[in-house]
């Protein structure tokens, strides 16, 4: 008789919730790590006709199970794509609105949604240097709706982040629409612990469903700032036993998925 499968990992939690809200006959911008894992899971369960689009110059990628890139430029990226083009084409399709959805891992994230993958700690002496922008600005600033996915844990849910590298809300309300940023939206945060969207008038975060065993405390407690809670909180489902064994296909053994930032 065969050993029964590993229960559900959070790492694994927030990768098949973060696959679920991806759709089927849609294009996704994803960046590596978390991001690209959910979308080429979403690929290869409800939507197989899902259009992954790596910053890179990659269109169409499959994705080669075992072996996820690391970065946006090495060509196993490339596994299976439609098209491979350069980096200017990638971000004016991005700019002509042909992207569905945006996929963004954190360092840090602030209660307007806000992302900061640059310094921790002070800007002229940080204490941590991050990797930049990328095309994460381009991302979260064209694409029609982009969503974050990341561990949930106070380090990255700061009140404000220690550097703006790709704009949120901003500082709220209407201020990304005055800021110039007229196109796309936040559609909302996917965490091993939740799920958060904004609120529509203030734009502030928003707890709106919790994963399964997971209470509000839970979540607020890894929080470093006061949450938005709606009223009624459903439970997202947990995994399935297909979606499991897909997301484990895809990663490999070592289960890390190319790092899930």
């Amino acid at each position: 008789m065969s050993a029964a499968a590993p229960p559900a990992s959070a790492e694994e939690i927030m990768a098949v919730s973060a696959s679920r809200l991806l759709s089927d006959h849609s294009v996704v911008f994803a960046g590596v790590g978390m991001p690209l894992v959910a979308a080429g899971l979403a690929l290869r369960r409800q939507a197989p006709h899902l259009t992954i689009v790596i910053e890179g110059g990659i269109i169409g990628a499959h994705l080669y199970p075992g072996a996820l890139p690391v970065s946006t430029n090495e060509m196993r990226a490339a596994f299976g794509a439609q098209m491979l083009t350069d980096v200017t084409d990638i971000f004016l399709l991005a700019e002509r609105g042909f992207f569905d959805y945006g996929f963004l891992g954190v360092a840090q994230v602030d209660m307007f949604g806000n992302i900061n993958t640059s310094i921790i700690g002070d800007r002229y002496k940080p204490t941590v240097r991050l990797p930049g922008t990328g095309g994460a600005n381009d991302i979260i600033s064209l694409c029609n709706e982009t969503y974050i996915v990341t561990a949930h844990e106070p380090r990255r849910f700061v009140e404000r982040v220690d550097f703006v590298t790709s704009p949120g809300y901003l500082s709220g309300g209407r201020s990304r629409e005055e800021a110039g940023l007229v196109r796309g939206r936040l559609g909302g945060v996917v965490t091993d612990l939740a799920f958060m969207d904004f609120d529509d008038d203030t734009r502030r975060m928003r707890l709106r469903a919790l994963q399964p065993g997971v209470s509000v405390d839970d979540v607020t407690e890894r929080t470093g700032f006061e949450l938005l809670v709606a009223d009624e909180l459903p439970v997202l489902e947990p995994p399935s036993p297909e979606e499991l064994e897909s997301y484990r296909e895809l990663v490999g053994s070592g289960g890390e998925g190319g790092g899930a930032s």
